[in-house]
This record gives structure tokens, C-alpha cells and sequence, in this order.
């Protein structure tokens, strides 16, 4: 039967290529996040330098190295381009659909595995996660490989038990989660120690004969831990000595979970709506598909139950009590998640919780009514009609396929002989959405985004000599990425600092428009010559040269 889970990992990948591919490279970088990113592996090529990372020319110790050599080569590959930057978040994607669908195969079945590949894919969360130039697909790639290899090495006896796979099982996930650290610190250890332990000790409690693997393998596991991270980690050490660790252990990582980093803070039940809007249009059936899963989880034939359940409720409360929230941190519970539906659905197929079914599709059409409606006030409240016109005739066009499509969902689930097709019919819904905000969205939000259309001007007109600095406006990383490093921030200099205009002989200063007439008066007043090359959005782009400083 190992064609089986095969045959899972093939659809699962496929159906995540589908997702994830089309339109990748839509849309210039969203800044902060994927420009900062980009910026930092597009130095790896400039700088030549693939131990100390740089952003804007100087050494930046925010996260670890992984992403940004995998995004550098495929730069060096694709060029430097917003496809390039983001294909390592795809690739991982793709990589996790694969996975999950053999290890859900493995115990439950093809059609199980290939449907939690599925909506896994299309959840919204991951759809998103999957398309930006960020480490976390990477990150969640390890901890869904490391958790289901061990998983499979620890899982309980049965005719299938094969000493040699265990251990394989055992120091393939130590390899992942060697991958996970250099990815992006120590999070991925963490995480999945903390699941795998909480999970051992639920087996223990039904009784189920674990298999441990020998002490001889956990140590050759160790050794294969340390040989993966240690090298980045001493060659680091030997560049620029203690303070990078500071930089990157005890402030971006230990001081995000102890204090609020970037004011990016919330209340300890911030990740409940992420979870929810995340999830959808699949966490319809959360509730339904929790409620079975944990009643399997008192069997003791019931461990992959048991498995998910935990890995769905440590990352929430662990990531609920740390003093710094992101949405995409509860990303890597998704995989989790997403078998406890593929579970309840290979339940529904087999005629039963039937009723319980449509009640749960029934909500994806009041869901997406709300979310219509909220839609339309946030654009009102906020102004918006005209620059979002553009899409509104798309956006309802695609209202009324999501409305269809889960109406399908219901229908299908309702139909005796049909049941087994509804999750495909919502997962072909779901792929509209993401491949809507892909070719449709994306490109219309670009009018959102006016550093990259200036940066091309500046490109276009600087001579070798010029410099570029901003001033009063967000996307200095996006200035970065489009230009060149070596931009200069001038946000602690006021408009009247003679700093500001004087920063360099030929400069072009990328500055609020309200402060053009200051900027003008003072740097003519000095006897500079000041050219408007344009503005967009609030943002304008003045070009300063001549002497007079």
C-alpha cells in the first residue's frame, strides 16, 4: 500500500502548485516585511557575503540566514524580481501540501490525505502565507515535516512497525528542525518539542505502546542538529563577534515572546479571530470536525487525533501569552487544523454526521455576507469609493461565486452519492478567491503603493554620483529594494534642518508633499536648485542640486 500516501503527496502538491504559482509575481513587494526580506537576500548577491547578512549596506542580525540564501539563488536564477523573492514561500508551500497529504494517507487514507493538502492550500492564511516574500511557509514547512516524522517515529506499534523506518522517521525530522532554526531561530525547536512532548504524554494516558527510538539514535540525532546549525552560527560568531547573537536570541526572539517588539502587541485573545478569518472558508467546520476528533482521541486507535488536537492547541496558547502578535505566527498550526477537517470530511463521506455537515457549510454563506458587508463599511468609513472602484465589479462577481460554490458545498454534502465531493467543490471555490486576489486584487493595490513607482523614476534620471534619502514617509525598505543600498533616512531631521536639504550635493528626497513649499523656500534660500519630479498618493519626489551648502 506505499503507493498510497505516494499518490496523496502528488495531489497534494499539485493542488498546491495550482494555488500558489499562477500570478506569483503580480505586484511590486509589499513593504515592510517582503521588501526588508527581499532587500536582504538581494544583498547576499551585491555584498557577496552569505554569513553576515546586510540590509542598506550594513550588517543585519533580525533573523537567520536560510530564506535569504534559498530567495538569493533563486534571484540569481529569476533575477531580482517580486516572482523570485517570493518563490521560496511557494516552494515551501507546495513542499507542505506534498507532506501533509503522505502523512495523512499514511494513516487515514488517499482521499483524507489529499483532501487535508487541500484545505490547507486554499485556507486563507496559508493561500496569503504562501505568496509573500517571508520566511514563515519555510518555517512551517519544518515544523509540519518535524512534527509528522516524529510522529511517525514515536507512534504506536502495530503490523507496520519497522525499527530502521523509525529512526529514519526520527533523524528526518531532526533535520527539519535544524532547517527551522536556521530559518528563523529557535521557535521551530520549541514549538515542536512542546507539541511531541504534550502528544507523548496523551498516548501514555490511552495506553497506546509508544515506540521510543534508542538512546544511540537520539544522540546521532543531536550530532545531526549540531552539524546543521552550528557552522552558520560560529562563522557568524568569528565575523562580528557576541553582539549578533544579542541581536537575533535575546532581542528579536526572546525579547518578542517578554516585550513588545515594533508596537506589534494585542490582547491574549488576538489569535481567536486570526484563527478564524484564517482558516476560512474551513473554519465552518471546525467545530463539528473538533467535537469528532476529540472523541476519537479517547479511542486508543485515535493517535493522529490526538497529534493534531495538540498541535492545534499548544502554538495558540503559546503564541496567546507572548507580548508580541503577529497574525502569520499561528500560521504553523494551520497543517494541524486542516486534518482535523480532512478526518471529519472522510467521516461525512461515509454517511455519517450528515446533519451536523450542512449546519456547519450552511455558516460559509452567512460568513461571506458579513464579510461583504464589512467590506463595504470599511471602504465607506474610510473614503476609499474611488480608489477601490476599479475592483468593486470584480469583487462582486466573485461574492456571488463564493456564494455558489458554497452552496454547492451544502448541496453536495446534503446528497447521498455527492457527499464525497464537497470538499473539492469548496476548495475549487476557495483556489477563485486566491487567484482573484492574485490577478485581481494585487495589481489594483499597486496604486497603494507609490515608492515603487517613484523609485523607478529616480532610477531612471540618477547619475552615479547621486543620493537618495526619505523623509517623513513609510517604505524606506521599499526605497531600498527598488534603488539602490545606502539610502539615507532622514526621519529625525524637521523640514527646517538644514540637514534635510543638504544631506548630498546631488540628491533626490523622497518627502511628504505637504512639505515640497518648505523644502523649496529653504533649499533656495541656501541658492539650491529644487525640481519636482512628481507625487503620488502624498508622497513627492524632489531632486536637489547645485551648491549652496
Amino acid at each position: 500500500m506505499r503507493f498510497v500516501p505516494v499518490r496523496a503527496a502528488i495531489l497534494g502538491a499539485l493542488f498546491a502548485a495550482i494555488i500558489t504559482l499562477p500570478g506569483l509575481g503580480n505586484g511590486t513587494l509589499w513593504d515592510n516585511s517582503e521588501t526588508v526580506y527581499g532587500e536582504a537576500a538581494r544583498e547576499v548577491l551585491l555584498t557577496h557575503d552569505w554569513v553576515v547578512m546586510h540590509v542598506n549596506g550594513v550588517p543585519w542580525f533580525v533573523q537567520p540566514p536560510l530564506f535569504f540564501w534559498i530567495a538569493a539563488w533563486c534571484a540569481k536564477i529569476f533575477g531580482v524580481t517580486a516572482f523570485a523573492m517570493r518563490l521560496p514561500a511557494a516552494l515551501a508551500t507546495i513542499a507542505m501540501g506534498g507532506a501533509l497529504g503522505y502523512a495523512t494517507a499514511r494513516v487515514a487514507g488517499t482521499r483524507a490525505g489529499t483532501v487535508a493538502a487541500i484545505v490547507l492550500s486554499t485556507s486563507l492564511m496559508q493561500a496569503i502565507v504562501g505568496r509573500l516574500a517571508i520566511m514563515d511557509a519555510l518555517l512551517d514547512l519544518c515544523v509540519v515535516i518535524a512534527t509528522l516524522c516524529w510522529f511517525r517515529a514515536f507512534e504506536p506499534h502495530d503490523h507496520r512497525n519497522d525499527a530502521r523506518r523509525r529512526t529514519t522517521a526520527f533523524l528526518s525530522g531532526t533535520v527539519a528542525l535544524a532547517l527551522g532554526t536556521l530559518a528563523k531561530g529557535p521557535v521551530a525547536p520549541v514549538i515542536v518539542v512542546l507539541v511531541v512532548a504534550v502528544w507523548l504524554l496523551w498516548e501514555r494516558r490511552s495506553d497506546a505502546p509508544i515506540a521510543l527510538p534508542s538512546w544511540a539514535t537520539f544522540a546521532a540525532a543531536g550530532g545531526i542538529f549540531v552539524l546543521i546549525v552550528a557552522p552558520w552560527f560560529v562563522l557568524e560568531a568569528i565575523r562580528v563577534g557576541p553582539d549578533a547573537f544579542r541581536e537575533l536570541i535575546g532581542h528579536y526572539t526572546v525579547g518578542r515572546y517578554t516585550g513588545v517588539i515594533e508596537n506589534q502587541s494585542g490582547p491574549w485573545w488576538y489569535y481567536v479571530p486570526v484563527v478564524i478569518l484564517g482558516f476560512f472558508p474551513w473554519i465552518a467546520f471546525v467545530p463539528a470536525a473538533t467535537v469528532q476528533a476529540i472523541d476519537t482521541a479517547r479511542t486508543r486507535a485515535g493517535s493522529l487525533e490526538r497529534l493534531a488536537l495538540t498541535w492545534t492547541i499548544v502554538p495558540l496558547v503559546f503564541f496567546s501569552f507572548a507580548e508580541t502578535k503577529l497574525p502569520n505566527y499561528v500560521a504553523l498550526m494551520l497543517p494541524a487544523l486542516a486534518i482535523i477537517v480532512a478526518l471529519w470530511f472522510e467521516r461525512v463521506s461515509d454517511a455519517v454526521d450528515r446533519r451536523a455537515a450542512i449546519g456547519s457549510a450552511l455558516t460559509i454563506p452567512l460568513f461571506i455576507g458579513a464579510l461583504g458587508i464589512a467590506i463595504v463599511v470599511f471602504i465607506q468609513n474610510n473614503h476609499l469609493e474611488s480608489t477601490t472602484a476599479i475592483v468593486v465589479p470584480q469583487a462582486e462577481i466573485l461574492g456571488v461565486a463564493m456564494l455558489i460554490g458554497s452552496l454547492a458545498t451544502v448541496a453536495a454534502i446534503a446528497t447521498r452519492n455527492w457527499n464525497w465531493i464537497a470538499p473539492y467543490v469548496l476548495g475549487a471555490t476557495s483556489g477563485a478567491l486566491v487567484l482573484f486576489i492574485a490577478f485581481i486584487a494585487e495589481p489594483a493595490a499597486e496604486t497603494f503603493k507609490p515608492i515603487p513607482a517613484i523609485a523607478h523614476v529616480i532610477q531612471e534620471q540618477r547619475a552615479p554620483a547621486s543620493k537618495v534619502a526619505i523623509r517623513g514617509v513609510s517604505g524606506s525598505y521599499s526605497l531600498i529594494f527598488y534603488t539602490e543600498p545606502g539610502v539615507l533616512s532622514l526621519d529625525e531631521s524637521p523640514a527646517a534642518d538644514p540637514a534635510t536639504i543638504c544631506a548630498a550635493p546631488d540628491l533626490f528626497l523622497v518627502t511628504r508633499a505637504a512639505d515640497v513649499d518648505e523644502l523649496t523656500q529653504l533649499a533656495g534660500a541656501r541658492g539650491r536648485n529644487v525640481l519636482e519630479l512628481g507625487r503620488l498618493n502624498g508622497v513627492a519626489l524632489l531632486h536637489l542640486t547645485g551648491s549652496g551648502c
